[in-house]
């Protein structure tokens, strides 16, 4: 690389001294083929600030208006030791080591060409500076543009400058090097307004941001150097350089450039430690990166899975919303449900009449109404699975609402649609399993209540002798009023003994068989079917979106970036 800039550095120079200045000639020339770098800014821009900087010394004519009136190529050469020192191409036998007169120099030879008018010529300055603190580069700086033309200057000024930096900067071998203010709206900068006109793709502009430390308070440059402002292929390059003080002080370059960059270490501390922050914070919500292993990636879908079921859990437990409704049910909508059945009117008289006679079929009982007895229990008691299976299906459409619910709470999952999908869907599929054997153990217990009777209800009962009544009447006018009401209130009694049991023992089984279940085992047989799968299909469930991933892989090298200037600037900032 070093030879092949000593190369392009001996073409130019040769091309400077033929007279080869690239201008439109009907003759092939050899500069518009040599590879440069052109520097390209508005007036007061820091243009000439950022090219000292580069060198080291103050070199360039400095003033109000049209500073730059010619091409100046600039030639670095690097020596290991020895007195800093210039040359010119006009002078080529004349060694320069006070750059004021190297200031001076380019100014008269400006004048030479030009007058000590405000015209601008495009034959340029030739420059050579060998020193011990620059690199080997080659650089051309351009005459500032401009928007209107000042005293002295033609009308024509304007667009013979931006005429000339764009004769430099639309050749393909040109690298632009665009030099915009912080402290101008960007969307002004004429340096990347005519950097856009010729490059639009910003395949070679490189942007160049001054001025920094001169931008309004509260705000920073953090949007242009990270490229969200205006984009280019090559990142920003933020630029601090001395202040107008310490210029007109005429302060070493050299020597200024450590207190410069002091000056500027704790704000640069703060903004990277608040990169950085920013950086983790994006990176943690983005979740961890995709193992690549089938190990791996089945201890990834273990781990998410878990933290949802954690997450499920909470809900029921208490430490998250939701559980409380389940409660409800139980304390509020199941009490509602059994007293909504009214067992009063259902052994209402005539329905009790009705009922015993049935029951006695074409022979009256002897002693009691047995089976009428139990004909009215059944079918009072057969109405509570109503209620019951309400308080099942209540109990599992918030069992449901809590499995979206956690599913949404939980951020490992929003990054793989096909993972969460399959978790809902295994979920869900696990709790219907449970509603149903939840339904069926519920409506045992009621069933089980139809089925046999307490037997100390049956002693308690009062004898037929006792009803009242003539055992030679027909069967329809046997039993009197009084005997079927106390008949009625009797197995009101007792459907309503069985009813308050039944209030406590059907959320016992509900809980046991949903909710505790739910707890236990919400995932088991995912968990099941997922040891069975290769890695390609576990790859499918971790199908995160590739914008995603190219996003979490950009933001941990800008961490590293970040982490790296960190630990620079800490080891800067505290050592002695």
């Amino acid at each position: 690389m070093e030879n092949l800039i000593s190369l392009v550095n001996r073409l130019q120079r040769a091309c400077t001294a033929l007279g080869d200045h690239g201008e439109e000639t009907a003759l092939p020339t050899l500069w518009d083929a040599l590879p440069s770098i052109a520097v390209v800014g508005g007036q007061s821009s820091g243009k000439s600030s950022v090219l000292e900087s580069i060198v080291g010394k103050d070199f360039l004519p400095r003033g109000s208006g049209i500073v730059t009136r010619r091409p100046l190529v600039l030639q670095l050469h690097r020596i290991e030791e020895g007195r800093e020192y210039a040359e010119f191409g006009h002078l080529p036998r004349k060694r320069f080591t006070d750059f004021a007169a190297v200031r001076k120099e380019i100014a008269d030879e400006t004048d030479r060409e030009t007058g000590r008018s405000k015209q601008i010529s495009t034959v340029p300055i030739y420059l050579s500076i060998y020193s011990p603190n620059v690199v080997n580069l080659t650089l051309i700086d351009l005459p500032g543009l401009t928007k209107v033309a000042v005293e002295g200057q033609p009308d024509s000024i304007v667009m013979d400058i931006e005429n000339m930096v764009r004769s430099y900067i639309e050749k393909p071998n040109c690298i632009i090097l665009a030099i915009s203010p912080a402290n101008q709206d960007l969307a002004t900068s004429d340096a990347i307004k005519i950097s856009r006109e010729v490059d639009p793709k910003g395949e070679r502009t490189f942007g160049v941001l001054t001025k920094i430390d001169l931008m309004d308070k509260g705000t920073d440059a953090v949007d242009i150097l990270e490229g969200k402002a205006y984009k280019l292929q090559f990142p920003w390059i933020g630029v601090v350089n001395r202040s107008q003080q310490d210029i007109n002080k005429n302060v070493d370059m050299i020597a200024a450039r450590p207190f410069v960059i002091k000056s500027r270490i704790p704000g640069l501390q703060s903004l990277i430690n608040k990169t950085i922050i920013e950086l983790e914070s994006e990176l943690s919500r983005l979740g961890k990166p995709i193992a690549t292993d089938a190990g791996g990636k089945l201890y990834m879908i273990m781990e998410i899975c878990r933290i949802f079921d954690g997450i499920f859990k909470e809900h029921l437990d208490g430490v998250r919303p939701g559980g409380d409704k389940i409660y409800n049910v139980f304390d509020n909508q199941l009490p509602a449900a059994l007293k909504r059945l009214q067992f009063d009117k259902h052994l209402a008289m005539e329905n009790v009449r009705k009922l015993i006679t049935e029951a006695d079929g074409y022979q009256p009982h002897l002693i009691a109404p047995e089976q009428g007895y139990r004909r009215l229990i059944e079918t009072a008691l057969i109405t509570i699975k109503g209620p019951a299976e309400a308080a099942v299906d209540a109990v599992h459409a918030i069992l449901k609402e809590l499995v979206h619910k956690s599913i949404s709470e939980t951020v490992e999952l929003k990054q793989y649609p096909s993972l969460r999908v399959e978790v809902g869907n295994a979920a869900v599929e696990s709790l219907d399993k449970m509603k149903e054997e939840s339904k069926k153990a519920t409506l045992q217990l009621v069933e089980m209540e139809c089925s046999y009777l307490t037997v100390d209800f049956f002693r308690k009962l009062p004898q037929d002798v006792e009803k009242g009544g003539n055992p030679t009447h027909s069967i329809f006018d046997r039993y009197n009023d009084s005997y079927l009401r106390r008949i009625g209130t009797t197995v009101l009694s007792y459907v309503n003994m069985v009813c308050a049991s039944l209030r406590n023992s059907i959320p016992k089984s509900i809980v046991y068989c949903q909710v505790r279940e739910a707890k236990r085992s919400l995932l088991d047989h995912f968990f099941t079917d997922l040891g069975k799968k290769e890695g390609k299909q576990l790859g499918k469930l971790l199908d995160e979106d590739p914008a995603i991933m190219q996003r979490r892989i950009s933001l941990a090298k800008r961490l590293e970036l970040y982490r790296a200037a960190q630990a620079e600037i800490d080891s800067v900032a505290w050592s002695k």
